[in-house]
């Protein structure tokens, strides 16, 4: 199957859309370089920049290594047909992101994958993550858990349902399925996704051994996310999550630089 380049080219973008384009592209490329991705399943999605009526979907098909900033269609967050570029919009991401977009303004960008070792956390009884290290703590504020599987989300209700469990949260474990990360930017979606997966993995490597789980002190606990969250007293500009995207965009510049056509 080959797909055709968005009518949307760098000529006929504001620079904040292109720019939106080039991140949204290089979110894909870095989650199949990191073992994120699922075939051609799963979803990276953003609004598109200047509005809040359409967001970025790549067509039904394309393999994330493919993914290029010519690539997105614009799709109606209301209706979910496509407003520029061509290609099938895929039912389930619709469903997930349109609703997520629209009821969270934390969420101009909503990252859906089924990584492995978060997945399978998803799939536990008891999937949360534990207070066991820095990572962990550091985000475990930010996690909303969903104990609730409904089957494939063919349905925009099932969306919203997803957006009220989030609700002022920015990461998502979804019951027997998934992860969502949301962001009010895509380095931010981006950094979550990454920083919860490697969570994820060493909590499991740790469960592996058969020992109990040394956690950690709550003073520690509550000094470590007040640090964390920036009220420790360092800040930078730009923060952590786009040094962090950046940084990763540097090694697609040399081994993928297509990726910002």
């Amino acid at each position: 199957m080959q797909f055709r380049v968005s009518p949307k080219t760098l000529s006929e973008c504001s620079t904040e859309e292109w720019q939106a384009r080039v991140d949204l592209a290089a979110a894909h490329r870095l989650a199949w370089m990191h073992g994120f991705s699922e075939g051609i399943f799963n979803h990276l999605t953003y609004v598109v920049p200047g509005g809040s009526d359409r967001y970025y979907q790549i067509p039904f098909g394309m393999h994330w290594s493919e993914v290029t900033a010519s690539s997105f269609m614009e799709v109606g967050i209301d209706d979910g047909l496509v407003k520029s570029g061509a290609g099938d919009v895929e039912r389930s991401c619709y469903c997930i992101h349109a609703p997520i977009h629209k009821a969270l303004p934390q969420a101009k960008a909503v990252f859906h994958t089924h990584m492995p070792y978060a997945s399978a956390l998803t799939r536990l009884e008891d999937p949360c993550i534990k207070e066991i290290g820095q990572t962990e703590v550091g985000m475990i504020n930010a996690i909303a858990y969903d104990d609730e599987y409904t089957g494939p989300a063919l349905d925009p209700a099932e969306g919203a349902r997803l957006a009220r469990v989030i609700g002022d949260k920015t990461i998502l474990f979804m019951a027997n399925h998934g992860i969502s990360t949301v962001g009010e930017t895509i380095a931010e979606a981006f950094d979550r996704l990454y920083y919860v997966e490697r969570a994820a993995q060493v909590q499991i490597y740790a469960m592996w051994t058969g020992q109990k789980l040394k956690k950690l002190p709550e003073h520690v606990v509550e000094k470590t996310k007040r640090d964390m969250s920036g009220s420790g007293g360092t800040h930078y500009n730009p923060g952590p999550s786009q040094r962090h995207f950046d940084a990763l965009k540097r090694i697609l510049d040399r081994k993928e630089p297509d990726y910002a056509t």
